[in-house]
């Protein structure tokens, strides 16, 4: 315990860095993803195949790869970016893809009769899009949501191998002074349960608040 008392404060520290990475890369890549299979269903003929392209070469690739490339690679044609903006940057792609798809999935799910009724309303098609499909997107996309979000958490830490000061770095450093590995690991995935459970809190939140409300009959 008193070991754990000792590294505490670093850890608290780390994990405020996790969570401002991982939710600026949920917030940015959900937004691209819901952009990109929005736009993909305005123009169909035009992006289906460059959309699909870019969600097989995203989710066909390790993270690790992908930050390489964007952390060490980019410089080589004048692109910089520092260890933490990388990440958000990598994050984001990494995760705009698998949110893509998420929004396409419940996209599919909406009956087409809603649809044919906006036509038959005269709505154009973005208005069918804006009015109809992408509130209720939105709605039953959270659960999925929130998964992916927490994999996105737990996908972080590999941040710590361009020194990003993550929980784990932050945990490899302290085993490095201390020689002692059960208690800064033990500690480290606790944080990240904490951490995990809490953002599926916050998704169960969000789907309360969101789902539909149905008057019952006495």
């Amino acid at each position: 315990m008193e070991l754990i008392l000792d590294i505490l404060p670093a850890f608290l520290t780390a994990a405020w860095v996790t969570l401002e990475v991982s939710l600026l890369a949920v917030l940015i890549g959900a937004a691209c993803g819901f952009v990109l299979n929005g736009l993909r269903a305005l123009f169909p003929r035009q992006l289906d195949t460059p959309y699909r392209l870019f969600v097989w070469l995203v989710r066909g690739t390790p993270f690790l790869a992908q930050l390489f490339v964007i952390y060490f690679g980019l410089p080589q044609i004048g692109i910089t970016f520092d260890p933490l903006q990388a990440t958000v940057v990598g994050l984001s792609l990494y995760g705009s893809a698998y949110f893509a798809e998420i929004f396409r999935a419940v996209w599919q799910s909406i009956p087409s009769g809603q649809l044919e009724a906006g036509r038959a309303f005269g709505l154009s098609r973005l208005q069918i899009l804006v009015r109809i499909e992408a509130p209720q997107a939105c709605r039953l996309a959270i659960p999925m949501l929130t998964n992916q979000a927490i994999l996105i958490l737990k996908e972080s830490s590999i941040a710590s191998i361009i020194t990003v000061p993550e929980l784990t770095m932050t945990a490899g450093s302290i085993v490095a002074e201390t020689f002692s590995y059960a208690e800064p690991y033990i500690l480290l995935g606790l944080i990240y349960w904490v951490l995990a459970l809490s953002m599926a809190g916050l998704g169960r939140g969000m789907e309360h608040i969101f789902s539909p409300r149905v008057n019952k009959g006495v």
